[in-house]
């Protein structure tokens, strides 16, 4: 009967066990538990960024090629917009000349002076040209008026012989008679002599007159002879002139071809002599410096050194994959969780319940896949929840938990276990628009 009652007492048969009330009591909690609610959600990992491209890491370059002679500042400084960062010596045969400057804008000077000869030498030309015109229209006039003259004279002097001819013929008449006369002893030898005479005399005014008329008929065509001389004289000289002119405008136009050439090559000069100093483009540190030491030869546009900005408005760069893309739009919240921040999590999602995480408003999604065949997507502090830290630097890793719906826990089972995607999430737009 020992033995019965050892067996009895191992396997308490009989006796009610103390186990299922422990069962039933787990297994209410269980059912409890899957009825909890629960946050959908994306999980994935990104860098902080910052929001503006001005605001990211700048690397500074070399304006131009030549030959580090001075460093202002090392690795890890901090330097403000404006401040000298290094100094670059020229290399280039063509800008070896400290007095580059001064000597071109003498050059300058020099054309400008030559530019100023020639208008004036323009100037010049114009007024010969005009003086050349009005000592024409005077000679004309003086000729014009001698022809006038000679016309005139012309006139008269046919007049005076029109009256010797008439005077000759009628002595002419006369003598005839009286030599009949003469011939019929009617009148004396005396008489007859005095007759010819007369006659002879009238004939030699007509001859006169008629020399006159010629002589003046000559003078009238020697006039016009020299008008047209005048004419032929004067435009010869107007044409040279204006040859003149045009050549000085030619050399003008030169001129200035030139002194904008020299202009340009001034204002190249000078800007380029402000390039030998490389100044911070905005407030920052200094980081990865890649050129060391002094007298280092380096190109144009070869890189210096990097500048992070300081005072950045950050960002997260989230990268999602192609199915998710969906789930995701402008105004979602998400969670983050910043390397070298400790958190509390609990990673099913259960609403309000991390510790440790910041929060984040999705700012945008971009359409365009990368290379890795992952989606793009910008998240920005979220302003009515809790300031990200100032500590957070650009570049450090990021990992981001975008919240989406509130369902049962039961449910995010079922999806889960049948592989289901997880449901669309509705932005709250009355939410959105109070922002």
């Amino acid at each position: 009967m020992e033995k019965y009652k050892s067996f009895a007492h191992i396997y308490r048969q009989g006796k009610s066990t103390e186990i299922k009330p422990w069962l039933t009591a787990f297994l209410l909690l269980i059912a409890a538990i899957i009825f909890l609610p629960w946050t959908q959600n994306i999980r994935s990992k990104g860098n902080i960024t910052s929001l503006f491209q001005e605001q990211r890491p700048q690397k500074v370059y070399s304006p131009i090629a030549g030959k580090i002679s001075r460093w202002w500042v090392k690795e890890g400084d901090f330097v403000k917009k404006g401040d000298t960062l290094a100094k670059i010596t020229e290399i280039k045969e063509d800008y070896l000349d400290p007095n580059l400057v001064p000597r071109t804008q003498e050059q300058l000077n020099a054309k400008k002076s030559y530019l100023e000869f020639y208008e004036k030498k323009v100037e010049a030309n114009q007024a010969q040209i005009a003086n050349l015109k009005s000592s024409k229209t005077i000679k004309l006039e003086q000729l014009s008026n001698k022809i006038t003259q000679l016309n005139q004279k012309l006139v008269g002097e046919k007049a005076e012989l029109d009256a010797a001819t008439n005077e000759a013929n009628l002595i002419k008449d006369q003598f005839e008679r009286n030599r009949k006369m003469f011939q019929e002893g009617l009148i004396s030898q005396t008489q007859f002599q005095q007759r010819n005479a007369a006659a002879q005399n009238a004939l030699a005014k007509k001859t006169i007159a008629e020399n006159k008329i010629n002589q003046t008929q000559q003078d009238l065509r020697n006039a016009a002879i020299e008008q047209g001389a005048i004419e032929q004289e004067y435009n010869e000289k107007i044409n040279k002139a204006e040859s003149e002119r045009f050549q000085s405008l030619s050399q003008i136009e030169t001129g200035k071809g030139d002194v904008a050439k020299l202009e340009n090559q001034v204002t190249n000069y000078t800007i380029r002599n402000g390039m030998y100093y490389i100044m911070a483009t905005q407030d920052g540190q200094i980081i990865r410096a890649q050129k060391a030491g002094i007298g280092e030869i380096i190109k144009d546009g070869e890189e210096l050194l990097t500048v992070v900005p300081t005072g950045n408005r950050y960002a997260v760069e989230m990268f999602v994959r192609p199915v998710d893309l969906p789930l995701l739009h402008p105004g979602q919240s998400v969670r983050f969780i910043f390397d070298g921040f400790p958190a509390i999590i609990f990673a099913g999602g259960w609403p309000n319940q991390s510790f440790g995480t910041f929060a984040g408003k999705i700012l945008a999604v971009e359409n365009t896949i990368n290379d890795n065949g992952l989606f793009r997507v910008i998240v920005v502090e979220d302003p009515e929840s809790k300031k990200w830290p100032p500590q957070i630097k650009i570049g450090a890793g990021a990992q981001g938990i975008a919240l989406l719906n509130d369902v049962p826990l039961w449910y995010e089972l079922w999806r889960n276990i049948n592989g289901f995607p997880a449901d669309f999430y509705q932005v709250n737009k009355e939410k959105k628009n109070e922002k």
